[in-house]
């Protein structure tokens, strides 16, 4: 471990072995707090690689709960968090509007950690249940087309970094690969990240790590979901396997500009009222901007040909009520 250390801190990238042999420290709790602390901050500085991102993401699935599922065409719309913008649970609410429209969705999310109300909190707050065994998540899955899956709940080693990563209360490696370790294998998948800078490489361990078709986004002012509020950017995975880098606006899709300040959420029962209006269709900045994600969701699977495509299939959606009929069957669920 140390002689890693000692590469990480000379700005050495290591290999995905090497990388393996560090995560595998860390997620089995033989690391003490300034020990982890300082690989954390070590590679931060130095810039992670596409090896050593997907050499932690392999080392946090094998040790993560196994989800037996027969779906084989699962997508995530996760985001990194830790933009700070303290919006509502944009991504959450866009995954039922997917799975309405016939995306099969293994939402992965946690607790808040740098908002007011994570994927987690909201979702408690809808009364819907992040505790099920592997085999019952399977079921529900293969029944419903989506899962709800808890990262603390099915990723129990990281109980040994939580600590460190609340304590830093910095933007670390943690951040970066938490979209990545979803249990389910993904064959696609839709990835906010506050890492513009990033778009490239994420796409690229993307790709490292099998998925057929993705796409990174990084919105205005660093948000980690697509915003009406300026130039979001984006990286494209197609199915030949080739990344591209786009940009669009709220004008270029014909659609209204939206603040950061008027998509504020709050704790989680102020975000559950708001995730119901929208999936209820009531007009607002809410709506419309889980319209955007949404529709950029359709477009990560590819069910659809453009992101306008995918937006005005995401009202369809919504409009139809399938999507608050969704929510319905997820809070029956027990």
């Amino acid at each position: 471990m140390k002689e890693n250390l000692v590469k990480l801190m000379n700005r050495e990238n290591l290999s995905r072995y090497e990388i393996n042999q560090m995560a595998n420290a860390m997620f089995n709790g033989e690391l003490t707090d300034s020990q982890l602390s300082a690989i954390l901050v070590a590679l931060a500085m130095k810039g992670e690689t596409v090896d050593e991102m997907a050499g932690i993401v392999d080392v946090v699935r094998d040790k993560a709960l196994h989800i037996p599922t027969t779906v084989t065409t699962a997508m995530d719309n996760c985001g990194t968090g830790g933009d700070l913008s303290f919006s509502f649970n944009v991504s959450t609410t866009a995954a039922f509007v997917l799975a309405a429209g016939g995306v099969k969705m293994a939402k992965h999310g946690n607790r808040s950690i740098s908002s007011k109300s994570g994927s987690a909190d909201v979702l408690e707050a809808l009364g819907i249940n992040l505790y099920h065994t592997p085999d019952e998540l399977a079921d529900i899955f293969d029944k419903t087309g989506l899962i709800f899956l808890f990262a603390q709940h099915v990723h129990p080693n990281m109980r040994y970094v939580m600590p460190v990563r609340r304590e830093l209360e910095v933007r670390t490696v943690l951040n970066l690969i938490g979209p990545f370790t979803n249990p389910v294998n993904l064959d696609t998948q839709l990835l906010g990240t506050s890492r513009p800078d990033l778009l490239t490489t994420t796409a690229e361990v993307l790709k490292s790590l099998g998925r057929r078709r993705a796409v990174v986004v990084s919105g205005p002012n660093n948000m980690d979901e697509a915003s009406l509020d300026g130039v979001n950017r984006y990286a494209l995975l197609d199915e030949t396997g080739e990344i591209t880098v786009h940009e669009f606006d709220h004008a270029s899709l014909g659609m209204p500009r939206v603040t950061l300040q008027e998509i504020r959420g709050g704790e989680g029962k102020e975000n559950a009222a708001i995730l119901k209006s929208v999936l209820n269709n009531e007009q607002s900045p809410f709506l419309e901007v889980t319209v955007l994600n949404a529709g950029l969701g359709f477009f990560s699977n590819g069910c659809v040909d453009s992101i306008s495509e995918g937006v005005a299939k995401a009202r369809d959606v919504i409009a139809s009520g399938s999507a608050r009929a969704k929510l319905v069957d997820m809070q029956e669920v027990k």
